[in-house]
């Protein structure tokens, strides 16, 4: 499955309101509150289980993944642009800073 094919077929459970600004903040949020849930679960592996994550964490991690996933691929649509060209362009802005020398160091624009 490409990231095209995924965000296709994650558009089909999308439930939108008449308002773009409410849907844009829901997606925002949306991705910050399940990043907030991958987190939480990996502090409790770390505080409770000595950071050893066994098959059962590594599928609820995966699961909280999947749904960070699911809005980041709703968000990328809501701004016009395809998953695959998210990537890409992700791609190729590592592999600039790294040809430059600057993977370390601030700033977005590097």
């Amino acid at each position: 499955m490409t990231f095209d094919d995924y965000q296709k077929k994650a558009l089909t459970t999308v439930i939108t309101q008449t308002d773009k600004f409410k849907n844009t903040l829901h997606w925002v949020l949306g991705i910050s509150g399940e990043s907030g849930e991958v987190a939480e679960k990996v502090k409790k592996i770390i505080r409770d289980k000595q950071g050893v994550i066994n098959e059962d964490d590594k599928e609820e991690l995966a699961k909280e993944i999947g749904d960070v996933l699911w809005y980041l691929a709703v968000f990328a649509n809501d701004l016009g642009y395809s998953f695959d060209e998210i990537a890409e362009k992700n791609l190729n802005k590592l592999q600039s800073r790294k040809n430059r020398g600057v993977l370390r160091g601030e700033g977005d624009n590097r």
